[in-house]
């Protein structure tokens, strides 16, 4: 039997501090009380950090690093450094690998792009989500559209790597004011857009006080205008809610897509990594998650909740949940080497996909026809 090959491994690290929480999110963020405790949580990421390094025991090369939360740009770009420097220490930085660090466009965080960027983040993904006021301050928002241009303006300065993140499908949004909202983040040339539709999640407070939402129809107008403003601006969709010029699509989260490995460190981190089976021929699979509370996750010497093998059966799913968001879809061959399954073990849900139309006919890609992204849940549906 061939050895089975460890997949690309990215780590993804989590600061769950925000000025205030969002009405719409639902991530691990927590609004902060008093001064962040900036050395406390550098020496509690070290720990973990340290205690990953020990479990998977052979050093892979980061493929990326992605700095999220929360609000990471409220730390001081002295405390990003020494987080990185932490992580070169330990793991070991490449001069090619990309580092992402999350920021909101605030006036206090746009003082601090420069020093980032000298700390070692080569790119930034800033949280606009909307250029019009009364819809920020609908989202509960603490900038404004004054502040977002500025603070894109700024980044495209000092960042070669710029992603832009904005929503649409806003309440009591416009279809002209949603297109407004992307055209304007055109103009301010990033390399990189994140465009997606507000979704109502569950232990939310829009989830629980549901605002007034555009009906479908104008839903449906705006993912097709919208579109075609973005293929006439030369932003390629690779993903279902990701879109890049130049090829500059974000690497952290294709090697995810690409069901990649991830280490996950910091309050509420989650991560999927992989490991050789004892003869080497095979791979298992872990998920993990961190405390989700900042104080329990700092006053905690053991980090990680929970551990969990992805049973074998459920690692066609896992990768199609994944694979299949990629307008591109993946190599046929990328199935076997990243689940260690014979690529035969699904040759009727496979069938049956192409059947539907939902599955592109060349044999030699896993990729979703224009029915196939309209149907996703459907196709994948094929594969529980």
């Amino acid at each position: 039997m061939t050895p089975a090959v460890l997949p690309p491994l990215s780590l993804y690290i989590h600061i769950p501090w925000c000025v205030r929480k969002c009405p719409y999110c639902d991530f691990n963020s927590h609004a902060r009380q008093d001064a962040l405790p900036e050395q406390d949580y550098i020496q509690a990421l070290s720990q973990d950090l340290s205690a990953e390094r020990e479990r998977l025991q052979s050093l892979r090369p980061l493929h990326s690093i992605f700095i999220g939360g929360g609000t990471p740009s409220l730390f001081s770009a002295e405390a990003i450094g020494q987080i990185l420097t932490d992580v070169d220490r330990q793991w070991g930085i490449g001069t090619d690998t990309e580092v992402t660090l999350e920021a909101n466009p605030g006036t206090f965080e746009q003082q601090r792009f420069e020093g980032f960027r000298q700390a070692g983040i080569n790119r930034l993904s800033l949280g606009i989500q909307s250029f019009n006021d009364t819809h920020l301050q609908a989202l509960g928002r603490i900038h404004n559209a004054d502040n977002a241009l500025t603070a894109a303006r700024s980044a495209r300065r000092i960042f070669d790597k710029l992603n832009l993140d904005l929503m649409h499908g806003l309440p009591g949004q416009l279809t002209v004011e949603a297109l407004a909202d992307l055209q304007q983040a055109i103009d301010l040339s990033p390399d990189h857009l994140s465009w997606y539709q507000l979704t109502l999640e569950p232990n939310t407070e829009f989830h629980a006080r549901p605002p007034t939402l555009p009906v479908d129809e104008a839903l449906w107008d705006i993912q097709e205008q919208g579109q075609e403003l973005l293929d006439q601006a030369g932003f390629r969709q690779y993903e279902i809610s990701a879109y890049a010029k130049d090829n500059r699509v974000s690497q952290h989260n294709l090697n995810y897509w690409q069901f990649g490995d991830y280490l996950g460190i910091g309050a509420g981190a989650h991560g999927k990594t992989s490991r050789q089976s004892s003869d080497n021929n095979a791979l298992l699979f872990e998920r993990h998650h961190k405390l989700r509370q900042p104080k329990a996750y700092l006053a905690s010497l053991h980090k990680t909740a929970g551990r969990e093998h992805i049973p074998t059966d459920e690692l066609s799913f896992e990768f199609m949940l994944n694979a299949l968001r990629l307008s591109d879809g993946v190599a046929s061959e990328l199935f076997s080497a990243r689940t260690g399954l014979p690529l035969t073990s699904i040759t009727a849900q496979l069938t049956k996909a192409r059947e539907w139309g939902l599955l592109e006919n060349d044999t030699r890609v896993l990729r979703p026809t224009r029915q196939g992204r309209l149907f996703l849940n459907d196709l994948l549906g094929l594969f529980l």
